[in-house]
């Protein structure tokens, strides 16, 4: 049974292209409705902002908000997946109260 979560995170930004940051974005995308375990039901991209402290050398980042529905035994690979990610800064994931 698919529950409603929302993941944000901060995409690295590199040498300021748009491109790179819309790779990220379907990326994760792609991550959450693999093998139809989740649907991404809104896309809220917040932009460029600066961050409170510097992570990775980096002082700002993309900021993307997606509300989805996703299976719960699929989380930990998802969670593994933006862990790896090099384009990821920071992510966090909530669950939404029904």
């Amino acid at each position: 049974m698919k529950r409603s979560y929302e993941l944000t995170f901060i995409a690295r930004l590199e040498n300021a292209d748009d491109s790179v940051v819309n790779a990220t974005v379907d990326q994760v995308r792609a991550w959450v409705e693999t093998d139809e375990l989740g649907q991404v039901t809104k896309i809220d991209r917040w932009g460029r902002r600066k961050l409170a402290y510097e992570i990775d050398g980096q002082r700002e980042g993309y900021y993307v908000l997606f509300e989805a529905q996703i299976e719960p035994h699929s989380l930990f690979e998802l969670e593994r997946n933006l862990n790896l990610a090099t384009s990821v800064l920071r992510y966090l994931v909530v669950r939404k109260e029904d």
